[in-house]
């Protein structure tokens, strides 16, 4: 299991993974050989409990839009009912954005009958405040953010030159119906110390992939994942749209290739949840969820943590 997004619900830990296997496809770097083909559902009564599988909870076959590779996903509840957000290739081979819903936080999901108009990319991140629900997004290379420009499928679908700005992940407000997006994506803007966005070039600071929000003393935190340098990194903000302004290293380079992050409080402590490759000897499509606890200091900044 990978890409571990955690929430409270119910006054329990529910973690919502990937779900790798032995697809037998060779590694690249379109990520071909994540192959993924369900989603279970995992919750543990507290930080030191046995954890619990709920067992599959939605499958590419049940997608009527699917093609294949269902990857990262988030959930975000709403009026009682649980909305699982997830990436998925259609069977024009781009990725989409799709929703299902549950009356249970451990499922299982139906699956609505279309793609969320106007979604692409990966990863998708929900975060809520007073009521209203913010949907992020967004991966390069594998996870084509590369091939839009101003939320358009645009040729030549190429990265920006090493010195120009990095591609942003995107942000939009979700409908009440928690369905659809209210308004079209917008970029989520990094910037350095100086208030310049972040360049394409500085792969130890742009994104990649991962996008995850939670807010700490009044200030949002945006969190993500640098991919080819393996770091997961954070900036700061006063608003959930950005822009945020980088601040540091959350986690050092695991085993593995890739590395993908949650973050929540649980009992008054916070919590990093994450994934490597260590009980698979370092397959890097074989990945394992850990958690980790995380810590402030006097300032607000979060400690790094040394990967393993």
């Amino acid at each position: 299991m990978a890409d571990p997004s955690a929430h409270v619900f119910e006054d329990k830990i529910y973690i919502y993974p990937s779900h790798d296997w032995e697809s037998g496809i060779a590694e690249n770097n379109n990520g071909d050989h994540f192959n993924m083909r369900d989603y279970h559902v995992f919750s543990m009564e507290n930080a030191e409990a046995e954890v619990v599988d709920h067992g599959a909870v939605l499958s590419v076959e049940e997608i009527s839009w699917a093609g294949r590779q269902l990857w990262d996903s988030d959930v975000a509840c709403k009026d009682g009912k649980y909305y699982l957000y997830f990436s998925l290739k259609d069977q024009n081979d781009i990725f989409r954005l799709g929703v299902a819903v549950s009356d249970r936080p451990e499922g299982p999901f139906v699956p609505e009958t279309n793609p969320m108009k106007g979604s692409y990319s990966i990863d998708p991140c929900i975060f809520e405040e007073n009521g209203a629900y913010y949907i992020y997004f967004g991966g390069i290379w594998g996870g084509q953010l590369q091939f839009y420009r101003n939320n358009k499928l645009t040729p030549p679908c190429e990265l920006p030159h090493f010195h120009e700005p990095a591609l942003c992940p995107k942000v939009a407000k979700l409908q009440d119906n928690m369905l659809e997006f209210a308004e079209d994506p917008r970029d989520v803007l990094i910037l350095d110390e100086q208030g310049n966005p972040l360049r394409q070039g500085d792969t130890e600071r742009r994104f990649f992939e991962a996008s995850w929000v939670h807010k700490y003393n009044g200030k949002y935190y945006f969190s993500y994942s640098t991919g080819d340098t393996h770091l997961l990194c954070y900036a700061i903000g006063d608003n959930p749209y950005g822009p945020f302004t980088y601040q540091g290293v959350i986690l050092t380079p695991v085993v593995g290739w890739t590395t993908h992050h949650s973050i929540l409080e649980f009992k008054g402590k916070w919590y990093l949840f994450y994934h490597d490759t260590v009980p698979s000897g370092g397959k890097t499509w074989l990945r394992s969820m850990k958690m980790v606890e995380l810590e402030y200091d006097a300032n607000g900044l979060i400690k790094t943590i040394a990967g393993q």
